[in-house]
């Protein structure tokens, strides 16, 4: 993209900053809001300022103030949607809270498998992605835990609203830093091969999972129905409205006797009598009740 500011313009050093109004941090959360479902606090103007940061500066700009200033005139898309981009939270690691994944390992797993020997089919949706790790997580369980499946079908999906991360996602190429979070020396050794500065998982893995970009505020694309769904750490930053509709639409999509796999700070407590918290709650797992 282009600098904003063009030859002549005034150096940023030379002007005052364009500091964060609450008539600009309306603004913002009423963009995110509509774009993405996420609540921005009135108390976040930092965050704004923080995320914002990287794109004004690049632009020439000089500060925050400036930057939504000249989002409400219109900018390009392109750059309206990364600073949506920029709001959403995308933190995420290898086998996040660990209980999730040994509930997956040793309780839904031999009971979908037990369910499902004559089909011999499994649907896995993870919601929000992020950069692909809880994904790849769920992947390197089934390869890890169960052999057996190699002559079944297998499908895990996994979503995302930033095209940004999904790329990252797709490439599948990781950090020291990202591979040092929550990812066992064993498992980095058999999976991943050094490449570059980073690590890159194995094409056979990456290959068991499809990404495509998801609002789950807006219509779902047609998906089969699922046997597991991980809606992790999503519903906290929505409104009420827009969790119970989500709640109800993956009830409707998940399979009767499937799991659902919210984040360890969300519940569907008032929200949706669609399901009921399973016996091994401690892992967020959460199971469909018949309508």
């Amino acid at each position: 993209m282009a600098p904003y500011c063009k030859a002549g313009c005034a150096s940023p050093l030379a002007s005052p900053r364009m500091a964060l109004s609450e008539i600009d941090l309306a603004f913002v959360a009423e963009l995110v809001h509509k774009r993405t479902g996420i609540r921005l606090d009135k108390d976040k103007g930092y965050l704004v300022e923080a995320r914002f940061g990287r794109i004004y500066e690049r632009m020439g700009m000089r500060g925050v103030g400036e930057f939504i200033a000249y989002l409400r005139q219109g900018a390009p898309e392109t750059l309206v949607a990364e600073a949506v981009e920029a709001m959403t939270t995308n933190e995420t690691y290898f086998f996040r809270d660990g209980a999730p994944f040994e509930a997956l390992r040793d309780k839904a797993m031999p009971a979908l498998m037990a369910a499902k020997r004559g089909d011999r089919s499994l649907n896995i949706w993870s919601a929000a992605c992020a950069t692909g790790q809880e994904p790849y997580s769920i992947a390197l369980t089934l390869r890890e835990g169960f052999p057996q499946l190699a002559d079944w079908t297998v499908q895990i999906f996994a979503t995302d609203i930033a095209n940004g991360i999904l790329d990252r996602a797709r490439a599948g190429l990781y950090t020291q830093v990202e591979m040092n979070r929550g990812l066992s020396p064993e498992l980095a050794r058999k999976y991943f091969a050094a490449e570059g500065q980073g690590w890159r998982l194995r094409e056979e893995v990456r290959r068991m999972v499809r990404f495509w970009t998801l609002n789950l505020c807006l219509e779902w694309p047609v998906f089969p129905r699922m046997d597991v769904i991980f809606l992790r750490n999503v519903l906290i930053y929505m409104d009420d409205a827009d969790k119970r509709s989500i709640l109800a639409r993956a009830h409707r999509l998940l399979q009767p006797g499937g799991f659902l796999f919210l984040g360890a700070a969300e519940s569907t407590f008032n929200l949706s009598d669609y399901f009921r918290r399973s016996e091994f709650d401690v892992s967020g797992c959460f199971r469909p009740v018949a309508k």
